[in-house]
């Protein structure tokens, strides 16, 4: 799995308000709904109110790029440029968690 976690940053809100359109304009459930893609949820950081975070999972590699081709995307970056944000991104390949880390682990 690839997880890529996005951070959006604007200005007065626009962060946020850009989060609240992909989902209420149903993009963000689209996205969900596409062939290869394990999760997608927004996070707002507790001392950044002008960031979102969004976690992004992907079963590989070719689920991304698909992603990436889709019209979706068009409506993605619409939506940036409407919100005027900029973007950080950092993306993780994920490993087996280690039995020594188990026991620090609460479930």
């Amino acid at each position: 799995m690839i997880t890529v976690n996005l951070y959006y940053t604007g200005t007065n809100g626009s962060a946020r308000k850009f989060a609240q359109e992909m989902e209420s304009s149903g993009t963000a459930d689209l996205i969900r709904a596409e062939k290869g893609n394990v999760r997608y949820e927004y996070f707002f950081p507790m001392n950044d109110p002008e960031t979102v975070l969004l976690i992004d999972a992907w079963e590989s590699q070719e689920a991304i790029d698909i992603h990436h081709a889709s019209p979706m995307m068009q409506t993605i970056a619409q939506l940036r440029d409407k919100y005027d944000l900029h973007m950080n991104v950092e993306r993780y390949v994920s490993d087996e968690l280690p039995s020594s880390d188990q026991g620090f682990i609460r479930k």
